[in-house]
């Protein structure tokens, strides 16, 4: 009996390490879990995203058991691209369970200094959303590796999406894709129009329309302050892009030749006529001034301000923060030169070197990618931030051509220009500067734009010369 418990034993004890040697170890992943709280605070305006919240971060580091590839998509913090992410991720993750998304978003002034401390160590994102004029400077460091052709064939992206998409493509490859694209427009406070005896329904069409409207809608109370400015330039938000690639075009002057490398603003009458147009608002008019009410997008929520060129991407932010406002859009005032214009840009997404390290991750990274750019992410995208469609057949949809509000984007699809940019911040940057020289310190408008001109100029050689 006693022989028969010892051999009962020791078959257990083999058949126990049989399984354990046939089991597959689990992979054991530390997972970030953050906790966020939003405070609060005021910040200055960088290019066109307004952080209405700073965003304090807890990472608490969990290990957990999991099957299958782990991979980290980075955005920078803007509510209503967080929010439609996390749904877009839900949705992948319940149809591929294999397949795990970390989600990680920082404030937007950190963002560029948190991909260049980490892409280039091999830690951090397998895919980051990156602003299309940083393309050059992104590929230049290391940060991107090309668009798999096979899973992305050069022909169905420009067949199928925008042609501002193709503004993505550098040195002859494509480096990213987007989920959406946006153009400018004009919104306006249909309220201050009715209390300054305008038609609520009729904004400008024209730009000596756009001057007049401007004047009859600033308000200032008894001691001269504005209550309401008619219309307040936004440089650090979207007026350097309004004169960049539409008043140029408008007052009949190209902005870059055609092969991008010259800077043309101040290559005719022309250029320096729409720069003019554009400080008069400020030196001459007394319209408004981007020094109020914490700047120009935040006067326009608060309803302090009547006329505001903005992006489509507003539209989501002015749902939460000021969901009362009585406001509508239209297309961009037109110009002397009669021509159609308005700017496009769009964020995309790019696959970086830790993806491409190890083939699951490769692998898991364009199935996500390839999820995040069909029609469906883009009707999502569309409803929950404001921006178009980056497919052209979703983008045409006859519902969202007849929309009150994104309409407007929409119609000018196509007729956006992209920009090509060296390097966006300074290119932003040189105007920024050129026109606080006029207005803080008296320069000649023609003379500052100059000096801008040459300040890009400069970029541009320098970047053409290694290219």
């Amino acid at each position: 009996m006693r022989k028969l418990v010892s051999l009962l034993l020791v078959v257990i004890a083999l058949t126990s390490f049989v399984v354990a040697c046939a089991a597959p170890t689990p992979e054991v992943i530390e997972k970030e879990v953050v906790v966020e709280k939003e405070v609060p605070v005021t910040v200055e305006v960088d290019k066109e995203v307004i952080v209405e919240k700073e965003v304090v971060r807890t990472v608490i580091v969990e290990k957990e058991v999991e099957k299958g590839v782990t991979i980290e998509y980075w955005q920078y913090f803007f509510d209503a691209r967080v929010d439609a992410m996390n749904r877009l991720i839900q949705q992948f993750e319940a149809e591929n369970p294999d397949i795990h998304i970390i989600h990680t978003n920082f404030p937007y002034a950190d963002y560029r200094d948190k991909i260049a401390a980490s892409v280039p160590a091999g830690v951090g994102p397998d895919i980051a959303t990156l602003y299309y004029g940083w393309m050059p400077l992104w590929v230049d460091s290391g940060y991107l590796v090309p668009l798999p052709e096979d899973e992305f064939p050069p022909s169905m992206i420009e067949s199928e999406f925008s042609p501002l998409v193709q503004a993505g493509k550098f040195d002859g490859k494509y480096w990213a894709i987007p989920t959406a694209v946006r153009t400018l427009a004009l919104f306006w406070n249909k309220d201050l129009f009715e209390a300054a005896g305008l038609d609520p329904e009729k904004p400008p069409t024209t730009l000596d329309e756009f001057v007049e409207y401007a004047k009859k809608l600033t308000k200032l109370d008894a001691n001269g302050d504005y209550e309401v400015m008619g219309y307040a330039v936004e440089m650090n938000g979207q007026a350097h892009h309004w004169y960049r690639e539409i008043l140029t075009r408008q007052f009949g002057q190209v902005p870059q030749s055609e092969d991008q490398r010259k800077i043309q603003w101040n290559a005719s009458e022309g250029g320096y006529e729409a720069w003019e147009w554009l400080c008069k608002f400020e030196t001459e008019y007394k319209t408004g001034t981007n020094d109020l009410f914490d700047g120009a997008t935040q006067a326009f929520y608060q309803g302090k301000l009547a006329l505001h060129i903005d992006g489509s991407f507003r539209l989501g932010s002015i749902a939460k923060n000021a969901p009362d406002l009585n406001f509508g859009v239209a297309p961009m005032p037109i110009g002397p030169s009669g021509e159609l214009t308005t700017f496009g840009s769009f964020w995309t997404h790019g696959l970086t070197n830790k993806a491409a390290s190890d083939p699951k991750r490769l692998e898991a990274a364009v199935k996500f990618l390839k999820f995040i750019t069909t029609d469906e992410a883009m009707a999502l995208w569309v409803d929950k931030v404001g921006e178009l469609p980056a497919r052209l057949e979703a983008a045409s949809d006859p519902d969202l051509l007849a929309d009150p509000k994104l309409g407007a984007f929409a119609q000018q699809l196509p007729y956006a220009y992209a920009t090509f940019f060296v390097n966006e911040s300074d290119d932003r940057q040189a105007l920024m500067d050129a026109y606080d020289a006029v207005q803080l310190t008296g320069e000649n408008p023609r003379a500052a734009l100059d000096e801008a001109v040459e300040k890009v100029q400069a970029l541009f050689d320098e970047f053409w010369a290694t290219h």
